[in-house]
């Protein structure tokens, strides 16, 4: 099956998603950030990478935006839930394009034009989730 990196920064949340995936027999990275999630990446390069889009120090269109960058053939699914974005804004101002008003439809919509392979909406229904990742991962096997 794949390795996934999965960035989320609910403990909670990214451990159930984790022992989901493991019985789904994938191995998993795990992160709380997307500054985390990026140094184990280039660690330990993964197949897919699941990331949130609202987390502290680095959220997760700006990771998608990275991870696109830099390598371009590398699979992102983006989850969301809605929130708030973080407060800082970066060198070139990629977050100005959010703000507190938009909904996580809007949100993962920007997802996608920044790079996401596929967008999915929280709450998730695992069953369908894990048939999207193997959907996902078939595209490059």
């Amino acid at each position: 099956m794949a390795r996934i990196l999965l960035i989320d920064d609910d403990d909670g949340f990214r451990q159930m998603m984790k022992t989901a995936l493991l019985k789904a027999n994938h191995e998993v990275v795990e992160a709380s950030d997307g500054l985390q999630g990026y140094d184990l990446f280039l660690e330990q390069p993964c197949d897919l990478i699941i990331t949130d889009i609202f987390m502290p120090k680095k959220e997760g269109i700006h990771t998608i935006l990275d991870f696109k960058t830099q390598f371009p053939d590398v699979k992102i699914i983006a989850i969301s839930g809605g929130g708030v974005m973080a407060k800082n804004i970066d060198e070139d101002n990629v977050l100005q394009l959010i703000h507190k008003g938009m909904d996580s439809s809007e949100i993962l919509e920007l997802a996608e034009d920044f790079g996401a392979d596929e967008v999915v909406a929280k709450p998730i229904v695992l069953k369908k989730f894990l048939n999207l990742i193997d959907d996902t991962m078939a595209d490059i096997h």
